[in-house]
């Protein structure tokens, strides 16, 4: 059993329970005390309110107001429903926006604190521009995967590497430190620092594809990409996007 599916099983064993012992769960799902006791850990970890209780043979427990939206929302999930809400909240007339933020924050909360910075960080770096009236044609289908790549290399200050058809149609291969993402509907762009013209691009997130993390990292560059938390307010030192 890989730990993924043991750490819901755990969670399954504690929400049937009012108590439990480090010694009878570790017996249940056939590991050893100690593996049981790293896995309860991790559960600490992703924002579940684990307990341990003294006395007569301990035990622990998850408490009932413990947030559990977590076990379900991994990775790439939690940035999608960020991204979507933020999306809905620049858009004119999407009704239960409040219901949405709301759920929002819940989510964040259950988060462990180090990573719910880390998305926060994240969102600082997106722009959405949804004006009112445009009618451009649909792009092609966006890759999947480039969000949560793009996020965990900007987090990890790594470089993203990905082959890009620019709008002449050809095809190269580009190695680019990520530092935001631009929503000008019904276009994704990729804002990025290129080492190679030494100069800041939009890149058309349809037009990616095959993206990966390198180990290369950078340095962000705050001074050269200007990011501004209201819609347009991207500017940069190069031109128009490719």
């Amino acid at each position: 059993m890989d730990i993924r599916k043991r750490e819901e099983r755990l969670l399954r064993l504690l929400r049937h329970r009012a108590r439990c012992t480090a010694d009878g769960l570790a017996d249940e799902l056939g590991v050893s005390r100690r593996t049981v006791l790293r896995d309860l850990q991790r559960l600490r970890n992703r924002g579940f309110d684990i307990s341990s209780m003294t006395g007569p043979g301990g035990g622990v427990r998850l408490e009932p107001t413990s947030v559990m939206i977590t076990s379900q929302l991994e990775g790439q999930e939690v940035v999608a429903l960020l991204l979507a809400v933020a999306i809905a909240s620049a858009s004119p007339g999407i009704p239960f926006i409040a219901a949405a933020d709301t759920a929002i924050a819940k989510i964040e909360a259950s988060l462990p604190k180090a990573r719910a910075a880390e998305l926060q960080r994240f969102m600082h770096r997106v722009m959405i521009d949804v004006p009112q009236g445009m009618t451009k044609a649909a792009p092609g289908p966006v890759v999947t995967g480039l969000v949560e790549e793009f996020e965990k290399a900007f987090t990890a200050n790594r470089m993203l590497e990905f082959s890009y058809t620019d709008r002449e149609g050809r095809r190269t291969k580009r190695c680019v430190e990520p530092h935001g993402l631009l929503v000008a509907w019904p276009n994704w762009y990729v804002i990025a620092w290129d080492p190679t013209p030494d100069a800041s691009r939009l890149f058309r997130a349809d037009r990616i594809a095959r993206p990966r993390i390198t180990e290369r990292r950078f340095v962000p560059r705050p001074h050269d990409i200007v990011m501004r938390p209201s819609p347009n307010a991207f500017s940069a030192r190069s031109g128009p996007h490719e």
